[in-house]
């Protein structure tokens, strides 16, 4: 018997070979969320711009320290809404949301200042907490990072006083960005016990960037599980 292929069964090998299964393409809203607050707030520079962006003698490790406790937490506090509130607003008027209870740097999304309680879930893999909130609507997931990893920029935007005119470049500006998020890991996480918190009451008080309006993730600064 002759093992040579004919070219219909080599076509059909390659459209099976070719076949992914539509599982392995989906990807969880709320991860992309997290790749998109990586990548949305970083901005690149070539040639000239990037020998002005060259990394200063400016600490921002020194500057979150200074600056998180004294000044940007308790503003996100002062400033926080009910979440429910705010993306029940967000939902009906966009504009009318971001002008009430937002915090807009320039022409980026604004960021909320919110506080809610809800019940937990355990946190997954990459560590984002869903909580179920009374009252939000149920077509959105509200999830909290709560580490290893702390993404995005909310925390330094959120009160609008941390601005890029401050700093000397670009670089300085992310890294203070980056620094404030270890602040939130250091005094708000790392004695957060994930291993037992499921199916507990949570109250948060935390800020985020609506990137995905159906899967918001927010940045604590303060939780207490009761």
């Amino acid at each position: 018997m002759s093992n040579v292929s004919t070219p219909s069964a080599r076509s059909n090998a390659v459209v099976a070979s070719s076949r992914i299964e539509p599982k392995k393409l989906i990807v969880p809203a709320a991860l992309l969320v997290l790749l998109v607050l990586m990548i949305v707030n970083t901005r690149f520079f070539f040639g000239d711009q990037a020998t002005k962006a060259a990394p200063s003698t400016f600490s921002p490790a020194s500057y979150a320290q200074e600056k998180y406790e004294s000044e940007i937490a308790p503003d996100i506090d002062k400033r926080a809404s009910d979440l429910a509130t705010v993306v029940n607003a967000i939902k009906a008027d966009p504009a009318a949301a971001a002008k009430q209870y937002g915090v807009a740097t320039g022409s980026s999304t604004p960021v909320y200042s919110v506080k809610f309680t809800g019940t937990a879930t355990k946190p997954d893999a990459n560590g984002l907490m869903q909580v179920t909130i009374p009252g939000a609507p149920a077509d959105v997931k509200i999830f909290v990072q709560t580490g290893p990893a702390v993404n995005g920029t909310a925390i330094r935007d959120a009160t609008g006083k941390v601005d890029f005119s401050q700093f000397k470049n670009q670089i300085d500006y992310q890294n203070v960005g980056a620094e404030l998020n270890n602040q939130v890991k250091k005094l708000v996480l790392a004695n957060l016990d994930k291993t037992t918190i499921e199916g507990k009451q949570v109250s948060v008080v935390g800020a985020f960037q609506p990137i995905n309006p159906t899967s918001l993730v927010v940045t604590p600064v303060k939780i207490e599980v009761k």
